[in-house]
């Protein structure tokens, strides 16, 4: 029986931003153990190799998706998310199956940023134990928010859990919520900077967060060496969070030159996380969703591209996320569009936006120089793949191109796909799409 596997004459990505190179990766156990001419040495003689020819292949790290929502299952509107997950052993089952439609995507970590109840945690968990199959995951608890809500208006209340939000008020709301976060087993505390103010709404989401508020966050997360990550959009928000000391800012959208200044003086990594907003401008007419939008979402990602990618080339890491788990963005789907989007968008190179999406995604999970690259003493986590990401990303999009996937040097059953889902009664209904937005609907008549 082989106990390890030598892929041989592929074109290796290894997810540092290095240019493409033909060589050999040699896996034993969950590891990486050497590459190119070390990799041949080492595994010439062993009667206990199993080799994989991946000529004319890809070689690379399996994608990191940094902002991810694992337990929402693909809602249509935020009625159904806040008002028809209310089943908590359910949405459990749900999400462990979801999660393997991720790895046969060929994503082999996430950062599920928040969760309804805490079920996040336990699917963690659950996939660390081996009891169900999944990406690595790294994961917060719920969302803090103020009174004034996040994005869902009076659908969070004023005190206490709604979905996936918790309100607090005031700082020793604040720090207990942060406390019980942790002692559950949250890698995160999220945090909710932004929101829709109902009179405001025409001014898009505001800062609903004090100074004060935001610190407190920190300090009580800080002293228990857990980090934070802030949902904020506009140049405030960010600006304060950075000051604040977050440790990742999801979207970061519409900065201003001030945010830009502190968010590179404090060098924290951003997650635009444009997916969502690129299916709906580009598909949104297929599924049913409010045609108003599509102007608006195409524009925040136009205006915010030149800022992002201003604090990319001072040195800020910018990490990718699709924001799968709503109907725009289901599962297994989309997760190599975020690159597609810093490529044509952002104007970086193939190799840096695949940097991004692999190396950079280490981060979110707190597995810095361990995932994300091809390399001696990394974990296995890879992909094979028949086609060339550096000449179109998009061919990661499409699973018949993935030939192989490793996660932790044990390779992924590609050939044994979920059922088709039947209608679970109650746990659907329809506002923003009226069916779930696959490629295969992003297809019909040609225009993806």
């Amino acid at each position: 029986m082989a106990s390890g596997i030598l892929i041989e004459n592929g074109n290796v990505i290894d997810g540092t931003g290095a240019p493409m190179r033909t060589e050999s990766v040699l896996v034993d156990g969950e590891n990486i153990t050497a590459t190119g001419s070390d990799a041949d040495k080492q595994a010439d003689g062993r009667n206990d190799i199993r080799k994989i020819d991946a000529t004319g292949m890809t070689v690379m790290p399996g994608m990191i998706d940094a902002h991810c929502h694992i337990t929402f299952d693909e809602p249509t509107s935020n009625d159904e998310l806040f008002n028809h997950r209310s089943r908590e052993g359910l949405a459990a089952i749900i999400a462990a199956a979801n999660a393997r439609k991720l790895l046969l995507a060929g994503v082999t970590g996430i950062f599920d940023a928040d969760s309804i109840f805490l079920t996040g945690i336990d699917l963690r968990d659950a996939i660390e134990a081996g009891v169900v199959e999944g990406p690595r995951m790294a994961t917060g608890g719920n969302a803090l928010v103020t009174s004034v809500g996040g994005t869902a208006g009076h659908m969070i209340p004023d005190e206490g859990r709604a979905g996936y939000a918790m309100a607090v008020r005031g700082k020793d709301e604040i720090i207990a919520e942060v406390r019980r976060e942790i002692k559950a087993g949250a890698d995160w505390i999220k945090v909710h900077v932004t929101g829709l103010v109902p009179r405001q709404r025409h001014l898009g989401e505001l800062r609903v967060w004090s100074d004060e508020e935001l610190d407190t966050v920190c300090k009580a997360a800080h002293d228990l060496g857990i980090r934070v990550v802030g949902h904020c959009r506009g140049g405030e928000s960010t600006a304060a969070a950075a000051k604040a000391g977050f440790d990742m800012i999801l979207h970061a959208t519409l900065i201003d030159d001030y945010a830009l200044e502190e968010v590179v003086k404090a060098n924290v990594p951003l997650v635009p996380t444009f997916t969502f907003q690129a299916n709906l401008a580009d598909w949104g007419d297929k599924v049913g969703s409010d045609p108003g939008l599509k102007d608006v979402f195409r524009r925040e990602i136009e205006d915010s591209a030149k800022t992002l990618r201003a604090a990319y080339d001072a040195g800020v890491p910018l990490l990718c996320g699709s924001e799968s788990g709503f109907a725009l963005t289901p599962y297994g789907e989309w997760h190599y569009r975020e690159m597609e989007i810093f490529i044509n968008d952002f104007g970086l190179t193939p190799l840096q936006a695949i940097q991004c999406g692999t190396q950079a995604g280490a981060l979110a999970l707190g597995l810095e120089g361990k995932v994300g690259e091809i390399g001696a003493d990394k974990l296995a986590d890879i992909l094979v793949v028949d086609g060339d990401p550096v000449k179109d990303i998009r061919v990661l999009g499409d699973h018949k191109n993935l030939k192989h996937v490793f996660k932790g040097g044990r390779e992924v059953d590609l050939m044994n796909r979920p059922a088709e889902r039947q209608p679970i009664s109650g746990w659907r209904v329809s506002s923003f799409a009226d069916r779930i937005l696959t490629r295969e609907v992003a297809r019909e008549g040609g225009s993806a």
